[in-house]
């Protein structure tokens, strides 16, 4: 459940002077590892065509190890930065977002009553037709996809059904335009997807689809990571966002609990 809507009247006695039109500091924070990167690990590691999940991707938890790697989160926070610690909370409403936040909350990364607000254009990527398949799953059911996808490259391949990277960038530059609208001065942390989080770089960077792939495939955007992104006002005409970290692990290491960079299942669960 989550605690409130996250652009409530109050916030519109905090807003700044327009003259700065973004958060001071901004975090995205990939959630922890999920009972779903676990299974598609397995599926992947038997050949198997489909990940043996049930229900709706929405409602996924997290393993017991993601819910390790957001209370470590939590714990670095409250340590590391007691003072500058998040005022915003924004979460994905899938079920290991919105528990990697409350985790992280009830750990000491932000104020026992600060709301966590669940904004539906930060969701996982939707994969249509090829939804519960494996990479494997979908040469051998849907080659005509495959072979879409190789051609096209992933940044533009939609699946009958799904989205494609570009789908994802257009729903969250309207989450930009809503975070700089109501939240400008504050300091806000997003708790979201594998995706999500490359995605938001593209658009904050303006990178084009050639930089945001070479990153993609350099590594994969490890779980309960923090990519930072602080104001600068010399940024530009009126100022920006720059980023400070990428995929930073360090709070997690620092716990000793493991690090997992497992990729989002390439589809979600079927039930």
């Amino acid at each position: 459940m989550t605690d409130a809507h996250p652009f409530s009247a109050r916030d519109e006695t905090l807003q700044p002077s327009r003259a700065q039109q973004w958060p001071t500091t901004l975090w995205i924070v990939r959630h922890g590892q999920s009972a779903g990167n676990v299974a598609r690990d397995a599926a992947d590691a038997a050949a198997l065509d489909r990940i043996d999940l049930h229900g709706r991707d929405v409602d996924v938890p997290l393993s017991p190890l993601g819910e390790q790697q957001a209370r470590a989160l939590g714990h670095w926070f409250a340590k590391e930065q007691p003072d500058a610690r998040p005022d915003v909370l924004i979460s994905s409403p899938y079920a290991r977002a919105i528990e990697t936040a409350h985790l992280f909350r009830a750990s000491g990364g932000a104020e026992p009553d600060e709301p966590i607000c669940s904004d539906e254009r930060l969701r996982e990527k939707e994969f249509g037709i090829l939804d519960g398949l494996t990479t494997t799953g979908i040469r051998t059911h849907f080659p005509e996809q495959a072979a879409f996808r190789d051609i096209l490259g992933k940044f533009y391949h939609r699946s009958p059904g799904g989205e494609s990277w570009c789908d994802v960038i257009l729903r969250l530059r309207s989450l930009m335009d809503t975070v700089s609208l109501h939240y400008a001065g504050r300091r806000v942390m997003i708790f979201g997807h594998q995706v999500v989080v490359l995605c938001l770089r593209y658009i904050i960077e303006k990178l084009n689809e050639k930089e945001i792939l070479e990153i993609d495939r350099q590594a994969d955007v490890a779980n309960c990571s923090i990519t930072e992104y602080r104001f600068d006002p010399q940024a530009g005409r009126s100022g920006n966002l720059v980023l400070v970290r990428y995929n930073v692990t360090a709070p997690i290491e620092q716990e000793r609990a493991p690090v997992t960079r497992a990729p989002d299942p390439v589809v979600a669960a079927r039930g």
